[in-house]
């Protein structure tokens, strides 16, 4: 075995006095030096934990020896034989938790950057794709038809893997443009639009037909997709109902809930207004509520949008915070407040019905709850005032009942989440759900790997019929 090398190569960003100033992405990515003194690290281990710590199980070591030895087409291959969505996992997976937990030279505090190649792989093969030209490794036409309801993470792997497998694939998304929250929650600055667009026409090449402006549950029931002749359907619809403090002044103008606010800057370009034809509040003093990757950026959006100061209002200690370290680093250096310990009791409006404060109560911290984080308890007698002109609620999303409204053989949990095992199968049949849907908010590659373990049971429904 190769003897460790314990000097990771950070990733080049923006200046943080450029980056406040512009939706471009943060991080730059690693130049060819980067990336192959990056990949020289990787030891090759005979047992592979990184695989084993990836829920869509990429051939880590594979690939980067791949890079390491300048073969780039063949690490391109590697990735995309397990992966569609590379460009999109070397941006946001949460990799410190996953495959580069898993590596061993974390022992050491230095894993290999598996994430930060993952993208640097991806970008190199999508400025080179005709050089590339990667094998499709279609299987023969099954002669079958499967319906994949939300064009999200989840729903773009199982519509890419199914089709891969040789059925014939229909994707049914509600919006006009397909990514789900990859286009409509994940700012530009973490994940470019044209990343994200770049890995949809792969999944399209792959065979699967892509429906926008499909509201399943209000244009189509799950009923309707089998009068069509749809054998199987896999529902991915995500969870986009915002959660809400349900507190006094929570309906004030300028108080928004994250899903609005990041819809109107990422999807519609609010940023842009007049020239785009969605507008946004833009504010002077603006709180965040919540301590997620979400509530982080809306963060930096607000910052980008113009605002003096932008506060993150968390109830619990940092120690508790559920973003990415990654994350909270690059909201810390563009200048966003933390305040923990601290939890919203109402909001306050001027004579125009505009917030302009949000009384709050300090917390302190109780046994832990079912989440397994310590359980926050109101002060008594701490309440005090923030001044604010902008408020946006970022406390988590359930699903949409929509779907499962028209499908009333659809068990569901008490909190709105679609009932099902391991391999994303429900309560009826032919119908299997993966990803925010079925666990409520996770991360991309959550949904991704549920996605993946579901159309393997799919592919083996579709073959009994």
């Amino acid at each position: 075995m190769a003897k460790a090398g314990l000097n990771r190569m950070d990733m080049p960003k923006q200046a943080v006095s450029d980056r406040i100033q512009n939706f471009s992405e943060v991080a730059t990515g690693y130049t060819p030096a980067d990336a192959h003194t990056e990949a020289a690290r990787c030891l090759q281990c005979k047992k592979r934990y990184c695989v084993e710590g990836c829920p869509v199980n990429i051939d880590i070591p594979e690939f980067i020896l791949a890079l390491r030895d300048g073969n780039m087409p063949e690490a391109a291959r590697v990735l995309k034989k397990t992966n569609s969505l590379p460009g999109v996992c070397g941006r946001v997976c949460p990799q410190e938790t996953q495959c580069e937990q898993a590596c061993i030279l974390n022992k050491k505090e230095a894993p290999i950057a598996i994430g930060r190649l993952e993208r640097f792989v991806a970008d190199w093969e999508r400025g080179h794709s005709a050089e590339v030209n990667l094998p499709k490794s279609l299987k023969p036409k099954s002669g079958k038809k499967a319906a994949v309801v939300g064009a999200g993470p989840a729903g773009l792997t199982a519509a890419a893997e199914l089709a891969r497998l040789g059925h014939d694939v229909t994707l049914f998304e509600s919006l006009h443009t397909a990514g789900g929250v990859l286009m409509y929650g994940i700012p530009e600055f973490r994940l470019p639009k044209d990343i994200v667009q770049g890995e949809i026409e792969y999944v399209k090449s792959l065979g699967v037909t892509l429906e926008l402006n499909s509201v399943a549950g209000r244009l189509f029931s799950l009923e309707d997709l089998f009068k069509q002749g749809f054998q199987a359907v896999f529902l991915a619809t995500g969870a986009g109902l915002p959660l809400f403090l349900n507190v006094q002044g929570e309906n004030l103008s300028g108080v928004y809930s994250a899903n609005e606010f990041l819809t109107r800057v990422n999807l519609m370009k609010a940023h842009n207004f007049p020239s785009s034809d969605t507008p946004v509040k833009k504010g002077r003093k603006v709180a965040v509520i919540g301590g997620g990757n979400v509530a982080m950026d809306a963060a930096r959006c607000a910052l980008r949008l113009g605002a003096e100061e932008v506060s993150i209002v968390y109830r619990r200690s940092e120690l508790e915070l559920p973003a990415r370290k990654e994350e909270v680093d690059n909201a810390r250096e563009e200048g966003i407040k933390f305040h923990f310990l601290t939890s919203p009791v109402r909001f306050l409006a001027n004579e125009q019905g505009q917030v302009r404060a949000m009384e709050c109560q300090k917390m302190a911290l109780g046994e832990p709850d079912a989440s397994g984080r310590r359980r926050p308890i109101p002060v008594g007698g701490s309440e005090f005032e923030m001044d604010i002109d902008l408020a946006v609620i970022a406390l988590g999303t359930r699903p949409n009942p929509l779907v499962m409204q028209s499908a009333p053989d659809l068990q569901v949990n008490s909190n709105g989440t679609v009932l099902a095992d391991i391999n994303g199968q429900t309560s009826h049949r032919a119908v299997w759900a993966g990803g925010d849907i079925v666990t409520g908010s996770d991360t991309v590659i959550s949904a991704m790997g549920a996605a993946k373990r579901s159309a393997v049971v799919i592919d083996e429904y579709l073959r009994s019929l």
